[in-house]
């Protein structure tokens, strides 16, 4: 029999967008064992989720987050028990401010009030080393509304009914610039509450993504049963004008210096 006694209750995929979380989130459920992982804890969607799991409304018309986060779980868990869940920098504050609401004793300890939600947590840190081209496909996404292809059973982001793409040099650099904030800020917090996170990077999903959801199988302590198989859920995005924005960018934009394309 496998040993699960270093097996965790519950992980998060930490990082940004544009880093794979959706591809890695369709493979890791695909192995069985690993939760039905999804971002449940995006305030924009969370009242869809409340539709989807009936979550009874208060006379105002909110819900209870302590009646939301059951319902998260009791959705996003395999037969095993385990859950899991994605969040981008951002959200993280608002879950642990509304944690602290339903668990006040716990308000200020991050860690404390994570694992009195969610049982023994780990953390994967998803990050992209080619942050240019993480940018350009960001912007992208947020211009023609489509954030993947495929999937199992997201919210919404496949829609694709935004505008037209629209090469924009001033975006990019936004983008670029938010990137390394948010990569710092998971940095820093993940410092101040002594966290040990698996760091993945894109590129090793994107080289192999069988042997990356394998690591976070091991890191998690879990084990994929015998005869199944990791499957993809999602499909690539980038594409030519994904190539084109980016050498764009890099013979356009220079880092102030005029010296060096930023990248």
């Amino acid at each position: 029999m496998p040993d699960h006694s270093d097996r965790v209750d519950s992980y998060l995929i930490c990082g940004t967008p544009r880093t794979g979380s959706s591809l890695l989130l369709g493979l890791l459920e695909s192995t069985g064992v690993a939760g039905h992982p999804q971002a449940y804890f995006r305030s924009p969607d969370e009242p869809l989720w409340v539709e989807r799991w009936q979550i009874r409304r208060t006379a105002g018309g909110g819900f209870d987050y302590a009646d939301y986060v059951r319902a998260a779980l009791a959705a996003g868990r395999t037969d095993n028990g385990v859950f899991g869940a994605k969040l981008m920098w951002g959200t993280l504050d608002e879950v642990v401010d509304k944690l602290a609401s339903v668990h006040p004793d716990l308000a200020g300890n991050d860690v404390a009030l994570l694992d009195r939600a969610f049982g023994r947590t780990r953390f994967v840190f998803l990050r992209r080393d080619d942050v240019l081209a993480q940018a350009v496909s960001w912007l992208r996404a947020e211009q023609t509304a489509r954030w993947f292809i495929g999937g199992n059973g997201e919210i919404g982001g496949d829609a694709g009914n935004g505008q037209a793409p629209r090469f924009d040099a001033d975006g990019i650099t936004h983008l670029i610039e938010t990137i390394r904030e948010h990569n710092a800020a998971w940095e820093s917090w993940f410092a101040t509450w002594e966290i040990q996170p698996l760091v993945l990077r894109y590129e090793e999903l994107d080289t192999d993504m069988v042997a990356a959801t394998r690591r976070v199988l091991d890191f998690l302590g879990l084990h994929l049963p015998e005869g199944s198989t990791i499957v993809a859920r999602h499909q690539r995005q980038a594409d030519e004008l994904n190539r084109q924005w980016v050498q764009r960018y890099r013979e356009e934009v220079t880092d102030g210096r005029g010296d060096k394309p930023l990248s």
